[in-house]
């Protein structure tokens, strides 16, 4: 009873071991060198999981558009948006940067509307807008410096720190919609290589049936696209690129931060949000994945010694029933 919901409740918690170990990692060694331990280590994890599903270390069935479309959307969600996210995280901490996640929610379903016609219904509009009424409570507050009659407000954050949030939340929902586009493609060429969702694959090393393959699959592709993207970037805007990253693999407590976050992000976040909408709706486990904003305050507070006001936590609970509100 309730098992769908309790995974999903470990998914949210599984995410804010992530963004908590994201923080320390990035702070530690940049963004760059980070995400690209992250993205290797990402692509060991998921090769032995497809040897052990698939009978093969990379994606079996995935086909020239199951490829370009899950590129792409790497390209959005991990190079972009992961990048921004881990920046985000250096300029205003993984408790506000964990808040401008709930943006993905409007960005995916307003990129919805565009690329696949996914109708939005009033309930969403309305989710939206409570979302960014959420955030802003959490990063405005009065300027003193006003007059009584102007009642002016500022910014708590860097404004460097939230483009940089707000970017990862954004590129994070766009990526989500195109992940989709390539997942059907990805079931059309099982179908065509004569297979259906529940058959076995020849050689699996585990009796499972092909469709819970997919999503790691598709994660694979785009960590390809994830590590090289990343690299590049290291090698283009840094004179000494390698020199960083070969400081950052002897850093031993960058490299626990990058195992955890890799562990708790890609690779058991994804297997385990998959397995909750096995046990409960796809709405209520949605929900509940979104509440790591909420979360991630208190040990944050712990382990950055942070202080939290009242205002930041409505502010948060806000936004996650705003997040709510796209799946009622």
């Amino acid at each position: 009873m309730f098992i769908g919901e309790i995974i999903s409740l470990c998914v949210a918690i599984a995410w804010t071991f992530t963004a908590l170990s994201a923080e320390v990692g990035s702070k530690r060694i940049g963004s760059l060198p980070f995400n690209i331990l992250r993205m290797s280590m990402s692509l060991v994890l998921l090769a032995i999981t497809l040897w052990l599903l698939l009978g093969t270390p990379y994606p079996r069935y995935a086909d020239g558009s199951t490829w370009f479309w899950l590129l792409l959307s790497g390209l959005v969600g991990y190079v972009i948006g992961d990048y921004c996210l881990m920046q985000g995280y250096i300029h205003i901490g993984s408790r506000f940067g964990q808040l401008f996640m709930t943006l993905s929610a409007p960005t995916a379903a307003i990129t919805g509307r565009l690329f696949l016609g996914e109708q939005m219904r009033p309930m969403a509009i309305l989710g939206m807008i409570i979302t960014l009424s959420g955030i802003a409570l959490s990063i405005l507050s009065k300027d003193d410096s006003a007059s009584k009659t102007t009642h002016g407000v500022r910014l708590k954050l860097p404004a460097k720190g939230i483009f940089y949030a707000a970017m990862a939340g954004i590129g994070q929902g766009v990526g989500l919609v195109i992940s989709k586009i390539g997942l059907l493609h990805y079931e059309q060429s099982v179908v065509a290589a004569g297979l259906s969702g529940f058959d076995i694959p020849d050689g699996a090393v585990l009796s499972v049936p092909i469709t819970y393959s997919v999503p790691f699959a598709a994660t694979m592709i785009r960590a390809f696209i994830g590590l090289a993207g990343f690299f590049l970037a290291l090698m283009l805007f840094n004179k000494d690129g390698l020199s960083k990253l070969h400081r950052a693999v002897c850093d031993r407590k960058a490299m626990g931060c990058a195992f955890i976050s890799t562990i708790f992000g890609p690779f058991i976040g994804v297997s385990a949000s998959l397995m909750a909408t096995l046990y409960t709706s796809t709405g209520i486990a949605q929900t509940l994945f979104a509440l790591t904003p909420i979360l991630i305050i208190a040990p944050a507070a712990l382990l950055f010694h942070q202080k939290v006001t009242v205002r930041e936590v409505i502010g948060a609970v806000i936004s996650v029933i705003g997040v709510a509100l796209f799946f009622i």
